[in-house]
């Protein structure tokens, strides 16, 4: 569909690319002139079965739309410290023909209105369409490919598919067919579906700009790193009017820290929801520093770390530094704090279990409301706890940053 609209309006495309802001307007008018206008439906529906075939043309234009996409989405992924290993639809293109034939071979397959199809009676009343009736191949076959070359080609023990809610159905019927076909075996292998629901506005409808458009996930991260950025010099303004000590004065750390947290904000606020559940998109809550948030979180973690810098000042150790190595617990919010941390494991293992992650985003507001009621209830130093309370607090930061780590953020060591 892009292709043959890109060949009529913009016919040096493949010379000059366009960026991706083009790219994406392209698409909304080639789907537009798709829905209207029967004769080019007809052309570009050709034109994916001349892709499909390996067509010299299609597959050079195809390779240049996804060179325009890929630059866009390396850049978040860079900024996301998100790395990938890149397979796209074609890459199973090849795969697929002998995989049908197999299947029909075995007789998993079954025609049905002209189409090949495999049924899953108990997932769905409807087939999977392995070959369509025209005899081109659609997601469905794609799909299977890529099951089949994951399971049996990679011989990954396990298996989990992100994408939206709507979705669902469609995974489980793929990996109910994967088992009739004996490629998927439970429980030696595991295949799930995490799905997730709608994020919206404060309208409760899906999120968007003003002018009605899909928010693009870098706007997204540059606004929140903005905001950041304002709560992080209202901060450093903060500490200087108070007299004490101010960290981050210099610009440029300030942005970096901004980065940082604003980064962190916008994904710890997604985390922290019921994934199968729509939420409300909303900036204050996001980064609310008394909140359940992540700026809350970065807060706790530095109050950690100033504590253990003023330890080893003092000689009195610092990190995982005093000088005895056994922990007392006998106040009740010492007692609150050591057993919160003992239940980290079994947060983990329940998120294996049920792939939700807002488990640990839980966990780690409520480990840090108990840390803070600890700090109002046993000062750590120039007591005669001191060490065990250092003790303490070093676990407390251990267990934290491996919460930030499986989230995907590095916390500020000073704030």
């Amino acid at each position: 569909m892009l292709i043959e609209y890109m060949k009529e309006a913009y016919p040096n495309f493949q010379k000059e690319l366009p960026d991706v802001h083009d790219l994406q307007e392209f698409y909304k008018a080639s789907k537009k002139r798709f829905d209207e206008d029967p004769d080019f439906k007809s052309r570009a529906q050709r034109a994916v079965v001349d892709l499909q075939a390996g067509d010299d043309f299609a597959h050079s234009a195809w390779q240049k739309i996804c060179d325009v996409s890929r630059r866009s989405f390396e850049k978040i992924y860079q900024r996301l410290d998100i790395s990938i290993e890149e397979r796209g639809e074609s890459f199973y293109n090849a795969m697929i023909p002998p995989l049908v034939d197999e299947l029909k071979l075995r007789k998993i397959c079954q025609e049905s209105a002209g189409a090949m199809c495999i049924f899953t009676p108990s997932v769905s009343t409807y087939p999977l369409m392995v070959i369509k009736s025209d005899g081109g191949f659609g997601y469905d076959s794609t799909d299977l490919a890529a099951i089949y070359h994951r399971l049996l080609v990679m011989r990954a023990d396990w298996i989990v598919y992100v994408t939206d809610l709507g979705q669902e159905q469609h995974f489980h019927m793929i990996f109910d067919a994967a088992e009739q076909a004996g490629w998927h075996r439970p429980p030696l292998t595991r295949c799930d579906h995490m799905g997730f629901g709608v994020v919206q506005g404060e309208d409760k409808k899906r999120l968007k700009t003003r002018s009605g458009d899909t928010v693009k996930l870098s706007d997204l991260l540059d606004e929140a790193v903005q905001r950041a950025a304002f709560e992080v010099r209202k901060k450093v303004e903060e500490q200087q009017k108070e007299g004490g000590e101010a960290f981050l004065t210099d610009p440029k750390e300030q942005m970096e820290a901004a980065e940082r947290l604003g980064i962190a904000a916008v994904r710890y606020f997604d985390m922290k929801q019921n994934r199968t559940s729509n939420y409300v998109f909303n900036w204050d809550r996001m980064l609310d520093p008394k909140g359940n948030s992540a700026v809350f979180l970065f807060y706790a973690y530095a109050r950690i770390r100033s504590i253990q810098r003023k330890a080893e000042a003092s000689g009195a150790g610092g990190a995982g530094g005093p000088s005895s190595f056994h922990v007392e617990v006998i106040d009740p919010a010492e007692r609150d704090l050591a057993m919160k941390l003992v239940q980290f494991p079994d947060v983990i293992e329940t998120i294996l279990g049920d792939l939700h992650l807002h488990h640990l985003t839980d966990y780690l507001w409520e480990l840090c409301n108990i840390l803070t009621t600890f700090y109002v209830k046993c000062k750590v130093l120039g007591e005669e706890a001191q060490d065990s309370r250092l003790l303490l607090c070093e676990a407390t930061r251990k267990v934290m940053l491996k919460g930030f780590e499986l989230l995907g953020f590095v916390p500020l060591e000073k704030i």
